[in-house]
């Protein structure tokens, strides 16, 4: 017996049941549904948009789907502006990711454009500033047996994977390696 027939009430064997016992085997999308966005809200945070996706993937119709997280919405389930504060706050602070790549990650995720520049607004120039800053200082420490130009470069590729403006790290490795009694050119270091 399959899993499916199983499910359904009837053995593989016997013909597929016709008339009331046929709908009653289809599935009741609505509860389906409510199942794929408990179990995954269960895990982690996730955004309405990353829940329709998964509903949309188990074909649920797309009415239900809305309706289904319209109400969770309404009962603070779903909360694409809190989800994206959170993002936000640990992208920045765990990860050290820029607001640049954090506004990626927010549209990836399917975060409207209104919440998401709401939610980054939370990350200031100077906070950048400063995540960029202790970064530049952790790459350029755990690479310091290297020569100067080779930890200039692996900072530089390390803090642009992060989504730091190129100018910002540029200056910042500068300072770094002018504390460190090097110098650096347009050309490389001296």
């Amino acid at each position: 017996m399959t899993g499916t027939a199983r499910r359904r009430g009837w053995r593989q064997d016997e013909p597929p049941p016709t008339g009331a016992a046929a709908q009653d085997a289809e599935p009741d999308h609505e509860s389906v549904a409510r199942a794929i966005a408990l179990r995954l809200l269960t895990g982690a945070p996730r955004s309405r948009s990353q829940l329709a996706e998964a509903m949309a993937r188990r074909n649920v119709p797309e009415d239900v789907a809305d309706r289904v997280l319209d109400r969770f919405t309404d009962v603070g389930l779903v909360d694409d502006a809190d989800y994206a504060r959170t993002l936000v706050r640990t992208r920045h602070a765990e990860r050290g990711l820029s607001r640049r790549a954090i506004a990626v990650e927010l549209r990836r995720r399917g975060i409207a454009d209104d919440l998401a520049d709401d939610a980054l607004a939370q990350v200031d120039d100077d906070d950048e500033e400063t995540a960029a800053r202790e970064l530049v200082r952790r790459r350029l420490a755990s690479t310091a047996g290297l020569d100067a130009q080779v930890r200039a470069r692996r900072t530089y590729a390390a803090l642009g994977r992060k989504g730091y403006p190129p100018g910002l790290v540029a200056r910042l490795v500068r300072e770094a390696l002018a504390a460190e009694g090097l110098e650096q050119d347009d050309d490389g270091l001296r």
